[in-house]
């Protein structure tokens, strides 16, 4: 309601909707106004004396309403072009003024025989007519003052209820819509009693919800028989407050048997109607609410477990690049030990600082991958046994994915796939289409000597990674794992 647009969009449709049930009502064919003519012993016909009539005043009194509530007020309330919409609002009200007077002449021309000249009836029509005018230009005044008081509550609700617990945003809201449909009724002179039943009804659910849920059902919820004790205090309520609503209609209905029936039918309504799904709603809302905790706990829980693969990972890694530097100092060659550190402490800045994050730009993960094959083949190259083969395609797009998921695979590579001592070779491929990533490692395998403290170990990097992509890319992503005693392929494919 707080949006513009929204409430516009609310305002507009509950006056459309009241203005095509308006005219859905002068389809029937009744006519409240021909008692009235045949009393006078004159020719009543429909059209012409209640359907055109009313069909007009509808129409504009409701293009007035759109003008006023949707163009000017607005502009009046934020000081835009004041003296312009001033005339508009004039404008407006001899408009509606003058139409529904001539309409009011063929409507209420059962009021002729009590005058002796024609003007005299015209006078008190046009009269009776700018009256009626004027106070619907009173009500529409009172309504946009409440209104936009309503729209600074809901800006201001946070703190409200900080003070006051049930005056919430959805009970100012609520309100507003209530505000705005008593409006409309009115404006529209559906008829008294249509109009005192949907106030008062209307309003006393709206209260006794929040009441209900703030108050009523909190408090019996401690009962041995809740639902029980939560309709003894309902009725309790209707009874004290079935004298306040009649007593509130009497004003509006003139009449004092109408006012005291209506309020019994309102106190019936709220016991039957609207406490109980009051309390299927509170209801509703608890097991949501427990639901939404048990979800949360649950991804509290995924978050944690994530955050601990990734302090798993990263020392892993660390101890690898380190045991390559250490190799390679071994050579004796300072150009490309110092080669491997600049290396390393661009993966060691890639870890502290990107791999945290929960996504990172695609090329930045590719770059890491990079720097870690580059830091490998310093080990390698040396070897004309091994074979290292790359096709690795440059990612100019935006694209993001989740930190260290493609370098396991390489590290598990390297790690199984290398030998010093036999023919090696490894072949990595990476290429985007679209949205999707596809990632092929293949490497050879070589098997282990019965003493290997690596022999029956799989590694922590792909049983970590595994979890992972099944944490971030549930059912978008497709993980192709193929041993044999030659070769070991891995094809990954991501929906970024």
């Amino acid at each position: 309601m707080a949006e513009p647009i929204q409430r516009n969009k609310v305002e507009f449709w509950a006056a459309t909707t009241i203005y095509v049930f308006s005219l859905f009502s002068l389809s029937i064919d009744y006519s409240p106004n021909e008692f009235y003519f045949q009393n006078t012993n004159l020719v009543f016909h429909y059209y012409e004396h209640f359907f055109w009539p009313q069909l007009v005043r509808f129409t504009v009194v409701y293009l007035a309403f759109l003008l006023l509530n949707f163009k000017v007020a607005p502009k009046l309330i934020h000081r835009e072009s004041v003296w312009l919409n001033v005339l508009l609002v004039l404008a407006a009200f001899v408009a509606v003024g003058v139409v529904t007077g001539i309409t009011d002449t063929y409507y209420k021309g059962y009021l002729i025989t009590k005058y002796d000249y024609v003007q005299e009836f015209w006078n008190y029509t046009f009269q009776s007519s700018f009256q009626n005018t004027l106070r619907l230009l009173l009500v529409f005044g009172f309504y946009t003052f409440i209104k936009y008081f309503g729209l600074y509550l809901l800006s201001n609700s946070v703190a409200i209820q900080s003070k006051y617990r049930m005056v919430t945003q959805d009970l100012i809201t609520a309100f507003m819509v209530w505000l705005v449909s008593v409006f409309i009724l009115v404006v529209f002179d559906v008829g008294e009693e249509i109009t005192a039943v949907w106030t008062i009804v209307s309003l006393c659910a709206i209260l006794l919800y929040f009441f209900s849920f703030y108050s009523l059902i909190p408090k019996s919820l401690a009962a041995k028989r809740p639902l029980l004790s939560y309709e003894l205090r309902v009725l309790l309520v209707l009874v004290l407050s079935y004298l306040p609503a009649a007593l509130l209609l009497l004003p509006m209905l003139h009449d004092e048997d109408a006012a005291f029936g209506i309020s019994f039918f309102n106190a019936l309504f709220q016991l039957v109607i609207t406490a109980p799904a009051t309390w299927m709603l509170y209801q509703r809302q608890q097991k949501g609410k427990e639901e939404v905790y048990v979800l949360k706990k649950e991804l509290g829980r995924s978050a944690a477990n994530l955050d601990f693969l990734r302090s798993q990972i990263n020392p892993h890694f660390l101890f690898n690049a380190l045991n390559t530097l250490y190799g390679t100092a071994l050579q004796e060659n300072s150009e490309r030990t110092a080669q491997g550190i600049q290396m390393l402490g661009d993966m060691m800045r890639f870890m502290l600082h990107e791999n945290h994050q929960q996504k990172i730009l695609l090329a930045r993960e590719i770059e890491y991958m990079r720097n870690y094959i580059d830091l490998q083949l310093l080990r390698t190259s040396a070897s004309p046994e091994i074979v290292i083969e790359t096709n690795i395609e440059e990612v100019l797009d935006q694209k993001y994915i989740a930190p260290m998921l493609l370098i396991p695979f390489v590290e598990n590579a390297f790690k199984h796939g290398i030998s010093l001592k036999q023919k090696s070779w490894i072949r990595i491929s990476l290429h985007c289409d679209q949205n999707k990533l596809y990632f092929d490692v293949y490497n050879s395998t070589h098997k282990k000597l019965e003493n290997d403290p690596e022999k029956d170990k799989s590694g922590v990097g792909l049983k970590n990674v595994k979890q992972r992509l099944e944490l971030l890319y549930p059912e978008k992503y497709e993980l192709i794992i193929r041993e044999t005693p030659e070769e070991y392929f891995v094809h990954l494919t991501i929906e970024l």
